[in-house]
């Protein structure tokens, strides 16, 4: 451990020094005044005066080096029966072009644009060429509910929206436009151009005033060069999924978050440019945006854009095929992904079709890596499986096995350790620090490192009531865990209300305000469960009005299809229960964690809070009356 050590401990008693010659990888137009500003606590900045642009360092660079004939990015799309290849000069073209497109219409530094796309290499040149021109890009999940889209339009307050008129969601044809229509017509703001990429089999009808056709724009578009931006101005800004009424927008700067992406892909990942890097997730995601876009084409490697699903696109061998065409080095995905093809394929049948011998590890994060998926992946695939935790606030890993640093034994169930720049602590709720094995609040000791959320779009004091007022002078990550007696960061959950259901962080607040709207529901709760394939899914408890006559069955197929029209099939709401009230203290709280506990099957205790006993009861017995294992206590 003395490599990482050394490392680590340069990072935090020295951070200036050690992020300064980090920095020193990326091409600046002008250097920095400050490496860290803390005049300013606690918004602190990173690399003040520097003058910079991330699209130059992830395109432009790399063909200027003499590296304009490699592969930038490689798209397979099964469920269109497409590969194609892009070329690092073909990509600053294609962005160029765009970017002067954009400029064209009116785009300029400091503007915000919404990307509505699905995993196409589009959605990349549509980010790159907004970071070309300094304008601020919000990617919203493509085929996200119209109200939802709509609440982003009101806070982003896109000059435009970028988006492609469809997608291929399993066996239907989803259609992009109407959704967007919907969404500006709900919207108070209203972007003044819809920039519509029209794919083969489907077109989309513009005759919304605004819309243009994106091939159309680029085909005669003069590119344009890429703009100065300051190290601490909005590289994007990135909504926390499921956020209702005034959505959590991650605001990230240009600098830290360049420095940060490129040094995390050796130190991390352990692969060098020109390797091929594939990220299984969605532009949609902060994994997205961070290692299907930023963090391989800083760092000059070949990165897989990949639309089609682990499983039934066509089989659970879909993810092995792509690693052997492509020579794929290493994957980053969700342990969802890995339980889908466990599930289809249990004996890992299908991997004996392929040669993965250039496949040298596999990172999984965005949500808990169970141990049984961890000993089925690496027992099937013989190579490093890496559980790593981050957060769509943070852009990169906490908490990992850093591979370029040195490759720690796993311990199933455990993140491993600290990523350097980050100082963990584990706080009891007065913000004392607990000692190791004990079970408490994962914070870090700001400053936070460089790449890391800056603030929240137009939100200064909700980014501090947010993430830095409960423990002053740290960032509150809203997790719990501990950490043992070798310094492994082990992760059990969320203190909040946002569950991870098949990697993507949802609110269960969002959903109770979906299903207490239904006209016949009095009160309700939405509390995380366990699923052996999701992670988590939601699970409703609802309260009837008095006197309401309600067919039980067809209010819960009514309460799925509202939350699957506001927040999406992604949401995965199946399950009501119809208690005839809910356990809460005497002040009003309902007693959600005690709830999550009966329908894990674990023992709980009474609370002492707890008004009226008999309720929790009641709720038990209707979890085990559908299945749950409920330990009664």
């Amino acid at each position: 451990m003395e490599k990482y050590q050394e490392i680590f401990d340069r990072s935090l008693n020295n951070p200036e020094e050690f992020w300064a010659e980090a920095a020193e990888s990326i091409s600046w137009y002008k250097k920095w005044d400050v490496v860290l500003d803390s005049s300013d606590p606690p918004f602190y900045r990173w690399f003040r005066g520097g003058e910079l642009n991330t699209c130059y360092n992830a395109v432009d660079r790399h063909v200027e080096n003499g590296h304009g004939d490699r592969t930038a990015v490689i798209y397979d799309s099964p469920v269109t029966d497409t590969v194609r290849k892009i070329s690092w000069a073909e990509l600053r073209d294609q962005v160029a072009r765009l970017a002067g497109a954009l400029k064209k219409q009116g785009a300029e530094k400091g503007d915000t644009t919404i990307i509505y796309m699905p995993m196409i290499p589009e959605a990349l040149v549509a980010m790159l060429a907004c970071a070309r021109l300094g304008v601020i890009h919000s990617v919203v999940f493509g085929g996200f509910a119209a109200d939802e889209l709509a609440i982003r339009i009101d806070h982003a307050q896109p000059k435009m929206i970028l988006c492609a008129s469809g997608a291929v969601e399993g066996k239907k044809i989803l259609a992009y436009k109407p959704l967007i229509d919907a969404a500006i017509e709900r919207a108070e703001h209203k972007p003044e151009k819809t920039i519509v990429f029209q794919r083969d089999f489907l077109r989309a009808d513009l005759g919304q005033p605004g819309d243009l056709d994106w091939q159309e724009l680029v085909k005669d578009a003069e590119p344009a060069d890429c703009v100065p931006v300051a190290a601490a101005d909005p590289l994007y800004i990135l909504y926390t999924s499921g956020t209702t009424g005034m959505p959590k927008g991650v605001l990230r700067d240009n600098g830290g978050h360049a420095v940060a992406l490129h040094w995390s892909m050796k130190n991390i990942y352990n692969v060098e440019p020109g390797d091929v890097y594939w990220a299984a997730s969605d532009v949609g995601w902060v994994v997205g945006h961070s290692y299907i876009v930023y963090g391989p084409l800083l760092y000059g490697c070949t990165t897989v854009v990949y639309e089609g699903k682990p499983v039934g696109t066509p089989d659970a061998g879909a993810f092995w095929r792509v690693i052997e065409q492509h020579k794929v080095k290493v994957l980053f995905t969700a342990p969802t992904a890995f339980r889908a093809i466990k599930k289809e394929d249990p004996k890992g049948l299908l991997l004996k079709k392929y040669d993965l011998f250039r496949f040298k590890a596999l990172f999984l994060a965005g949500e808990r890596l169970d141990p049984d998926t961890y000993c089925w992946a690496r027992n099937l695939l013989d190579v490093p499986v890496i559980d790593h935790w981050w957060q769509t606030e943070t852009a990169w890993a906490v908490a990992a096995n850093p591979l370029g640093i040195e490759q720690f034994p796993v311990k199933p169930g455990s993140a491993t350790k600290p990523v350097p720049g980050y100082d963990v602590r584990i706080l009891d709720y007065a913000g004392k620090e607990l000692g190791s094995g004990e079970e408490g609040n994962i914070a870090v000791k700001l400053p936070l490192p460089p790449g890391t959320l800056a603030t929240l779009w137009r939100n200064d004091d909700r980014f501090v009531q947010s993430y830095l007022s409960v423990f002053p002078g740290y960032y509150e990550t809203s997790d719990e865990g501990y950490v043992d007696e070798d310094g492994y960061v082990f992760v059990m959950g969320r203190i909040d209300d946002v569950i991870n259901v098949a990697g993507h962080r949802l609110s269960t607040g969002a959903m109770e305000e979906i299903v207490a709207a239904h006209p016949q529901v009095a009160e309700c709760a939405v509390i995380g469960v366990d699923d052996a394939l999701k992670g988590q899914k939601p699970l409703g408890l609802a309260v009837l009005k008095a006197g309401a006559e309600c067919d039980e069955e067809k209010l819960k197929e009514e309460l799925v299809q509202m939350v699957r029209t506001r927040i999406g099939p992604i949401a995965c709401y199946r399950d009501t229960v119809v208690v005839s009230r809910l356990p809460k203290t005497r002040s009003g709280k309902i007693l959600r964690g005690t709830m999550r506990s009966i329908a894990a099957g674990k023992k709980y205790r009474m609370p002492s809070t707890i008004d009226d006993p008999s309720c929790l009861g009641e709720v038990a017995s209707a979890l085990e009356m559908i299945g749950y294992p409920v330990e009664h206590s």
